[in-house]
């Protein structure tokens, strides 16, 4: 019988970990942008020190809601409330199981009356749609796939974030009026190249900026100017080559392992999703071993959303949240030995055996959902979750959840590489295992980030 579902690859791999384990996907794609446009180093600076234009537009799923039970949907399946939701915000919508831990998060936009559009990878969408699609909700559903997997060669919409220092210089330039104020996670409209364009108040690496979206047709028009505007303020811009490694300053972990694989409440949802999707073709990656797959599950509290839980409302998995103790673990970035990260490359050059794991440059990521143990001399202490090369810091970083008895400044050691030499991913060629001391460091990492975010995180905490 042919695969069709999740539940159908899982059963035919004998568990959920042999299924992710030895998937053929390798990293997450950021597809149809050039892998550098002048060279990764200089783009990395830029956001910390000029100004970045980073093209989103192809590699984030928009799925577009719209109906009357439209906010009751999402209240129902969110951890945030929806008391306050209004036309010109947003917020990072989270979404849980029945057993309280993440399924997915995404970037919520409050478009219109009663229309919305959720922007990220494809788990909390694919759960949304499910609910409403099984449920008794009038709402219609309107899927923008991610260029990678789009039939249709082309997007609904353009999506640029402008972000560093002389991010509102450019702007203004581009628009050649004063900047409206638009407070964090809040909407306004700019003019650019005459084409209305709506931004967004949301940073990536810290420093200011905004996201910029409007029809797909529109796109060269409004970049041309934006670039043109950026001329005299150092703007560079960003290739997906280095793209994703900006969250290793600004401490937001992409890709948690969606946590559908296991439970009997589950299980109609395994059989909804297909067997070609993100969920049944996601690759789990690193030293982490275990066949529970629930021991790769992480809580709201270890992705740093503990603030987001609101109990104003009903939704899947609250009841679990509120049994649960106090958090164990917290999110925190690892800062890599720089002797240890040389010698495990070194071993590249060293005939005669199996090298270690290759460590690629700017983003090491190999799979879709990486796992490695963090250990405390011979006591494992929490999870490695994604990491890369930051050239502003100097240093490979990587952003962990730890145990909370596990202090900044601490040396910890992470163990990289796949035991046994390796699975069956492509992407994974036979290696040894080595350990990487590294600094247990807060996150976010730059204290540009660590400033500008905290009043704004509180501002969305709040509604």
């Amino acid at each position: 019988m042919s695969q069709r579902s999740l539940e159908d690859a899982i059963a035919a791999a004998g568990s959920a970990v042999a299924l992710a384990r030895d998937s053929q996907i390798g990293p997450y794609v950021y597809p149809a942008v050039p892998a550098e446009f002048s060279n990764w180093r200089e783009e990395q600076v830029a956001w910390r020190e000029t100004c970045a234009l980073f093209d989103q537009t192809h590699h984030m799923t928009d799925l577009y809601i719209q109906g009357p039970d439209t906010i009751r949907l999402l209240s129902d399946l969110g951890i945030n409330s929806f008391a306050n939701a209004a036309v010109n915000k947003a917020k990072q919508f989270v979404a849980c199981n029945h057993d309280g831990y993440v399924i997915g998060d995404a970037i919520l936009f409050f478009l219109d009356e009663n229309r919305v559009s959720l922007v990220g990878r494809p788990s909390a969408h694919n759960w949304v749609a499910y609910h409403a699609e099984t449920g008794d909700y009038d709402v219609e559903l309107e899927w923008d796939e991610r260029t990678a997997v789009n039939p249709s060669g082309r997007r609904k919409i353009y999506r640029f974030q402008v972000q560093g220092p002389t991010a509102l210089d450019v702007l203004a330039k581009a628009t050649g009026a004063p900047l409206p104020e638009i407070k964090f996670f809040n909407m306004g409209v700019l003019t650019i190249a005459g084409h209305a364009v709506r931004a967004l108040h949301h940073g990536m690496s810290g420093a200011p900026g905004l996201e910029l979206f409007g029809p797909w047709e529109e796109r060269d028009e409004v970049k041309a100017a934006i670039v043109a505007a950026g001329g005299d303020f150092g703007l560079r811009q960003v290739g997906s080559r280095v793209y994703a490694t900006n969250t290793l300053e600004s401490g937001w972990i992409p890709c948690p392992l969606p946590a559908v694989f296991s439970g009997d409440e589950m299980k109609a949802y395994r059989e909804w999703l297909p067997a070609t999707g993100y969920e049944a073709t996601g690759s789990l990656g690193g030293s982490l071993y275990s066949d529970d797959i629930e021991d790769y599950y992480l809580t709201p509290w270890d992705l740093g959303y503990g603030s987001f839980i609101r109990y104003d409302h009903d939704f899947v998995g609250r009841e679990a949240l509120e049994a649960m103790e106090e958090p164990k673990r917290r999110k925190v970035t690892l800062a890599w030995n720089g002797e240890d990260v040389a010698r495990a490359m070194g071993t590249l050059f060293e005939k005669g055996g199996p090298a270690v794991k290759y460590i690629d440059c700017p983003l090491s990521n190999y799979s879709t959902w990486p796992n490695d143990r963090v250990m405390a001399g011979e006591h494992e202490v929490g999870v490695s979750t994604f990491s890369g090369y930051s050239y502003n810091e100097r240093s490979y970083l990587s952003l962990a959840v730890v145990d909370s008895d596990v202090e900044i400044g601490n040396e910890v050691t992470l163990v990289w590489g796949e035991e046994g030499g390796g699975s069956a991913k492509p992407v994974v060629e036979p290696h040894v295992q080595a350990e990487i001391r590294a600094i247990v460091s807060p996150c976010p990492y730059s204290e540009v980030a660590r400033t500008s975010y905290a009043e704004g995180w509180r501002t969305q905490a709040a509604v």
